[in-house]
C-alpha cells in the first residue's frame, strides 16, 4: 500500500504550539494534506498520554485510530475530496541537554514505540530521571546514547531517529552544540540508528556528501507546531500499513518500499545560511569564513547555518549520491503560493477561501503540489495556480535564504509579472 507518513508532530502541550493541536484536528488536517500515517507526538507528557488513551483505539498492528464516534464528528469537517483513513503512530520528541567531552550538547531525538504498555513503561523511566510534565517535548539532562539505551531496554522494537540533524542549536550534527558524527553521539549503539531526519533547512542532496549517512535512511517530517503545518515535509512509503512494516522499511531503506520524500526548499528553512538576526546580517559560508565567524556589526559569534555545517563535514564530492538514496520533491506550501498570487497574507480570509476552494476541487494539498497533472491545474478558477505550481516543480524560483531563526522568503513571479 502506498501512503504518506508525517512522523514528527507536536501536541498542544509543547511550548510554542497552537492550542488547537489536538488529536481531532491532527486527524482532520492529515486528510486535508493527504497524510495516512501521522505521529501522535508528545506521548511522554502525562496529560497528552491520557488523551491518547482516551481518544485512540488500536487499529492495524502497532497503529491507532480515533474512536468511531470522534471519527464521525471530525469527518464532517473534511472535504469529501480529501477523506481517507488516518492512522496514528506513538511518537515523541525528547530534548537532551548534557555535558560530553568537555562541551555542552543539546540534541533532539524522535522516539517511536509499538504499544501503549511500552510507552507507559518508558514514561515511568524518564519520570524518575527528570521533569516530563512541564513540556510536551521534555528537556532532560540525559546523554542521547543513554536515552537510546533506556528505550531499547524497554522494547527492542522501539526505535530512535535523530531529529532535524543539522539545526545549529538542538541537533546531533548542529554547529552550536552537536557532534561531528553519529558514532560520536551514540557510541556503541550507533549500529541501531537506521534513519535520521534531515530537517527543513536541508534536503537529501545536501546530505549525500556525508559518507557516514550512506548507511541510514534520510527521512523528512513537518515538525508541526500547528495543525495546518502538517505535511510541509513528509515521507512516501509503499508497505503494509502497520508499525512493524514501517519500521522495517525505514531500517532497510529499500527503494521499493521507501519511495522518497516531500521537502521544503532548504533555502526557505530558518537556519540555511549563516547570520545574525539582531543585526540583520546574512552571509554565505565563504563570507562567514572571511569574518572568522564573527558578526561584522556587533562582533559577536554568528549562528553558522546548515549549509556551512554540511560543507564542514563533507567528505564526498557534491552531487554524488549516497548508496542508500531516494528521490525527493521540493515544495512551497499552498498557502504561500496563493498568498503570492493574491497579494495578501497567507492567513488572510482571501487566501483561506482560495485554499479550501482548491482542495474541495482537486483533493489534498500534497497531491495538488506534487502529483496532479498540470493540465488539470490550469483549469482552476484560481488565476495562475497552474503556472505557479509548474514553476515550483521545475524549480524556477527566487529565494532570499533563511538564517539565524528567520525563515527564507520564496517567490515564483517577478515584480509586476502577476499583473
Amino acid at each position: 500500500m502506498k501512503f504518506i507518513a508525517d512522523l514528527h508532530v507536536h501536541s498542544k502541550y509543547s511550548m510554542a504550539t497552537s492550542r488547537s493541536l489536538d488529536l481531532e484536528n491532527i486527524y482532520i488536517w492529515a486528510q486535508i494534506k493527504g497524510i495516512t500515517v501521522v505521529g501522535t507526538g508528545d506521548f511522554t507528557h502525562p496529560a497528552w498520554f491520557s488523551e491518547i488513551k482516551e481518544k485512540l483505539v488500536p487499529a492495524e498492528n502497532g497503529l491507532f485510530k480515533l474512536k468511531n464516534e470522534l471519527e464521525i464528528i471530525c469527518s464532517e469537517k473534511v472535504p469529501p475530496s480529501c477523506r481517507r483513513k488516518v492512522r496514528f503512530i506513538l511518537s515523541t520528541e525528547i530534548s537532551s541537554i548534557y555535558k560530553k567531552k568537555g562541551k555542552t550538547r543539546k540534541n533532539h531525538n524522535l522516539v517511536f514505540v509499538p504499544d501503549l504498555k511500552t510507552a507507559s513503561e518508558f514514561n515511568s523511566k524518564l519520570d524518575a530521571i527528570g521533569n516530563i510534565k512541564s513540556d510536551g517535548r521534555p528537556i532532560l539532562g540525559l546523554d542521547a546514547r543513554n536515552l537510546f539505551e533506556i528505550l531499547l531496554e524497554t522494547s527492542d522494537m522501539s526505535y530512535l531517529i535523530p531529529a532535524h540533524i543539522w539545526t545549529p542549536w538542538f541537533s546531533m550534527l548542529g554547529s552550536k552544540s552537536g557532534f561531528n558524527s553519529i558514532k560520536e553521539c551514540f557510541e556503541d549503539l550507533t549500529q541501531y540508528i537506521f534513519a535520521v531526519e534531515t530537517g527543513l533547512s536541508s534536503d537529501p542532496s545536501m546530505n549525500w556528501c556525508i559518507s557516514e549517512l550512506d548507511d541510514v535512511t534520510l527521512i523528512s517530517n513537518s515538525d508541526a507546531h500547528s495543525p495546518s503545518k502538517l505535511g510541509r515535509e513528509a515521507n512516501i512509503l509503499n508497505t503494509e500499513l502497520d508499525y512493524f512494516s514501517i519500521r522495517k522499511t525505514l531500517k532497510s531503506g529499500d527503494p521499493a518500499h521507501f519511495i522518497g520524500t516531500y521537502e521544503f526548499f532548504p533555502e526557505e528553512g530558518k537556519y540555511y545560511m549563516d547570520g545574525h538576526k539582531k543585526c540583520n546580517i546574512r552571509l554565505s559560508p565563504f563570507e562567514s569564513m572571511k569574518m572568522n565567524g564573527m558578526c561584522p556589526r556587533c562582533g559577536k559569534p554568528l549562528t553558522l547555518g546548515v549549509l556551512n555545517r554540511v560543507e564542514e563535514l563533507s567528505d564526498k564530492p557534491k552531487g554524488k549520491k549516497l548508496k542508500r538514496h531516494h528521490p525527493f520533491n521540493s515544495m512551497i506550501p499552498l498557502e504561500e503560493i496563493l498568498s503570492e498570487i493574491l497579494k495578501v497574507g497567507p492567513k488572510s480570509k482571501k487566501v483561506q477561501n482560495s485554499y479550501f476552494s482548491a482542495i474541495n476541487t482537486f483533493g489534498p494539498e500534497l497531491e495538488i503540489l506534487n502529483t496532479l497533472p498540470e493540465d488539470v491545474l490550469k483549469k482552476s478558477e484560481i488565476p495562475l495556480l497552474g503556472e505557479a505550481i509548474k514553476r515550483m516543480r521545475n524549480r524556477k524560483i527566487k529565494i532570499s535564504p533563511g538564517y539565524d531563526g528567520e525563515f527564507g522568503k520564496i517567490r515564483l513571479f517577478n515584480k509586476g509579472e502577476i499583473d
